[in-house]
């Protein structure tokens, strides 16, 4: 395939600003690669390739050779200032979290940089409704092979190959929810093959970018008629590519930051109700404002990266610590410094497990799951 390539370019954007080695992998956009310090996806109709330092977003893009003229047209950094949502102080922002909120205050110096991406909504839509019940690394996979089984190719970068994500009528021909099923997408199948058609045949063009003028509630309610959306996908719809900075996505892990962080419910609440979800969207409204579903994005990624911090444990006079690794699907032992022998640890290391599920990260559940593995490193010794 012919391409044309765009040299290295690019834009002042400090990494106070933007940090994509965290916005690119906290659970906003699936197709992003990283390969040492740069970072590249198929976006906007080309390969867009990303490295930074201190003060800058370097870029090149790579078009296909249907793309005539690129080099005159090339509209790359207007693509990224748009998707990355450039025209937002972010600095600002955090100012203004910071002073209404001491728990923000406390956590946000060390993430600093997480803004909200300004995606595709038909993209962001389908990636979601994958993400049901779902971890990243998944979810990549299913969105892949979306795009390599019906996206149009354009091109490769160093032998791997890159594609468009497949328009909606492309995902709502004959036969698509049982191909989707080969391809191991279960009973999420179903509700992609379902929304494609809705979208392709039932509404009229653009209908999903037209909901950005609409006020937030009812976008929300036009996304819950989509099948295999829910609240939570639709308010992860509206806040990621729909401009509704106030829609504030509640799971079971951003419920626990509530009780936990916040005494939401002094915890009292069992269960996720719908009437709790719009509670917990409420009182963060309250707190930090029209862009609340940003800062929750702030907070909601500082926690996971909490559980990689070290958890010291003493049982029985050994001191032991113990470095967790976050992933989408749990957390799994990555290293562990003890006073045993290392063959001890290389034996607990040779049994990383997922300690938790991505619905049962309270703190109590992390430090039992600490002295099993330390218990089973005792026996290893013996």
């Amino acid at each position: 395939m012919v391409v044309h390539c765009i040299e290295w370019r690019q834009l002042s954007v400090t990494r106070g600003e933007l940090c994509i080695a965290t916005v690119l992998r906290c659970g906003q956009s699936f197709r992003w690669k990283n390969v040492g310090d740069e970072w590249s996806c198929a976006l906007s109709g080309r390969i867009v390739i990303l490295k930074q330092d201190l003060t800058h977003l370097h870029y090149r893009a790579i078009f296909p050779s249907k793309a005539q003229d690129a080099e005159r047209k090339d509209d790359t950094s207007e693509v990224l200032r748009d998707y990355f949502n450039l025209s937002v102080d972010l600095t600002k922002l955090y100012k203004q979290w910071s002073d209404s909120d001491p728990i923000f205050m406390k956590k946000a110096p060390k993430f600093t940089g997480i803004r909200m991406l300004r995606q595709d909504p038909w993209e962001n839509l389908i990636s979601f409704i994958c993400s049901t019940n779902n971890n990243i690394s998944r979810i990549s996979q299913m969105v892949e092979k979306l795009c390599v089984n019906y996206g149009d190719k354009l091109g490769e970068l160093a032998g791997v190959e890159y594609y468009d994500f497949p328009p909606p009528h492309k995902l709502a021909t004959t036969g698509i929810e049982q191909r989707l099923r080969e391809l191991g997408f279960g009973y999420r199948a179903k509700y992609i093959a379902n929304t494609a058609r809705i979208i392709a045949n039932e509404k009229p063009p653009e209908w999903l970018h037209s909901l950005r003028k609409q006020p937030y509630r009812e976008v929300h309610n036009a996304l819950l008629e989509l099948s295999g959306v829910g609240p939570k996908v639709a308010d992860c719809v509206c806040l990621m590519s729909m401009d509704k900075a106030e829609a504030v996505p509640v799971d079971t892990h951003v419920w626990q930051i509530a009780m936990r962080d916040y005494k939401f419910g002094k915890g009292k609440l069992k269960s996720l109700t719908p009437a709790t979800y719009w509670a917990i969207g409420d009182h963060f409204r309250e707190l930090w404002g029209q862009e609340a579903g940003w800062a929750h994005s702030v907070l909601f990624t500082a926690d996971l990266r909490a559980f990689s911090e070290r958890v010291e444990t003493k049982i029985k006079g050994i001191e032991t610590t113990m470095k967790v690794k976050t992933t989408a699907a749990g957390q799994e032992i990555t290293r562990l410094n003890s006073t045993v022998t290392a063959a001890a640890v290389k034996g607990v290391k040779r049994e990383s497990m997922q300690l938790v599920s991505d619905t049962k990260t309270k703190l109590e559940v992390e430090k039992k799951e600490a002295i099993s593995v330390v218990r089973r490193s005792k026996r290893t010794k013996r």
